[in-house]
């Protein structure tokens, strides 16, 4: 008897139970592994391979020069480039990228490091109203130390007429928003989704949460929120701002926020579809003496590219000297909320509760203040602090040592 080809309808019935077999094979209990792109997003090459000054296009697994890069990206409205904050290194690849593009399109800055609440001074700075100093002051209160680090961007944002943009949430947004308060000033919260789910997974593997303790960690995550929703709300009303048409506006913030683009990246496009692209300085190899800054993430299963590309870079930070303390402004001084073990400042005999005065004969007012003359410091340097404690002024002689920490 002569058998008939099966037809394609109960082929498919076959194959389709043997397929579900062969899944169920592929891990313990016949549950299927949940999907991840290998090397955490990188799923051609693992960036570990990978030597300093390559760049690599994640989705392809090719690596391609930078005139290759800057080609490819010239088609976006948004450059997203993320940073390890201290990391030297990320900074230069940020400023290389800026000066290309300005050199073919009218160019803007996005900064994290910046609040929405400084603009005004930020077009201060950008029409050259701003002095240096009340620049310098204007990045301490926003952000806090590491000027040096971003200082040859904003010099050439300056020279270049280059607009920068201050992206974050202003500091009384967040305090009504933290206390659960209405928005200030008939300012409004933005628009926040909370439901995709591996960004969800991926803060809380960045948080330390476990299974059990998400719950307490719900408020930094909802703050975590907030920041990029403002953020990615600013890109937004840039794009849609007919004086910005033709403009280009490279993004600068913690890898974090750009990282799997679930940050501010998609929650811009969700308010207005755009092209953007996302490029990752991606560090090669964390030297032994600074393994300690190291940000330790639980591995987490995320089915998405971890950018577009990733730029190999080495780790440098500046061997700045450290006081050790955590200071705060007061309107005699600024006051000395806590000394860190073993610090210059505890060898010193600084205490917490002192309140700094004067430091080399300087007069002490703003916490910056004492971050600007820190940076004019070398190690075995020596500075007398003319401070405040109970009642009593005296002086004390600080000795910056190297191996103090930070």
């Amino acid at each position: 008897m002569k058998m008939m080809n099966p037809s394609p309808t109960f082929q498919l019935i076959r194959i389709i139970p043997l397929f579900l077999f062969w899944l169920m094979l592929l891990s313990p209990d016949g549950q299927t592994e949940e999907f991840a792109v290998p090397n955490s997003g990188s799923p051609y090459q693992n960036l570990g391979d990978l030597e300093t000054g390559k760049i690599l296009h994640l989705p392809t697994g090719f690596t391609v020069n930078f005139d290759q890069m800057m080609d490819s990206i010239a088609t976006s409205r948004v450059i997203y480039i993320g940073e390890t904050h201290d990391n030297l290194e990320a900074h230069k690849v940020q400023l290389q990228i800026i000066k290309k593009l300005s050199e073919q399109f009218p160019v803007a800055i996005g900064l994290e490091m910046f609040r929405r609440s400084a603009q005004e001074k930020l077009d201060q700075w950008h029409t050259g109203e701003l002095s240096v100093k009340e620049f310098k002051n204007l990045f301490h209160t926003n952000w806090g130390s590491g000027y040096q680090l971003y200082q040859p961007i904003f010099d050439f944002a300056r020279t270049n007429q280059i607009k920068l943009i201050g992206l974050k949430s202003s500091r009384k947004l967040e305090n009504s928003f933290r206390s659960g308060d209405p928005a200030p000033d008939n300012t409004f919260y933005p628009e926040m989704d909370d439901q995709d789910p591996y960004h969800r997974a991926y803060c809380m593997a960045a948080f330390g949460g476990h299974r059990g303790t998400e719950k307490a960690l719900e408020k930094p995550y909802r703050m975590l929120l907030l920041w990029e929703e403002t953020m990615a709300q600013t890109v937004s009303r840039f794009l849609i701002n007919p004086k910005n048409k033709n403009t280009k506006l490279v993004v600068l913030s913690g890898g974090f926020h750009i990282q799997y683009g679930f940050g501010i990246p998609k929650r811009a496009y969700r308010r207005i579809p755009h092209a953007y692209s996302t490029i990752q300085p991606t560090i090669t190899h964390i030297p032994e003496e600074l393994k300690d800054r190291e940000m330790i993430v639980e591995k987490v299963s995320i089915p998405l590219y971890a950018a577009d590309y990733a730029w190999m870079v080495d780790y440098k930070v500046y061997d700045n000297v450290r006081l050790g303390v955590r200071l705060a402004q007061k309107k005699e001084g600024v006051s000395i909320m806590a000394v860190t073990q073993h610090s210059n400042a505890e060898i010193a005999g600084i205490v917490k509760g002192d309140l700094l005065l004067r430091m080399d004969g300087k007069k002490l007012t703003r916490t910056e203040e004492v971050l600007e003359q820190l940076q004019n410091k070398k190690f075995d340097d020596h500075s007398t602090f003319h401070l405040r404690r109970d009642g009593k002024e005296l002086n004390i002689e600080v000795v910056f040592k190297k191996k103090s920490n930070p």
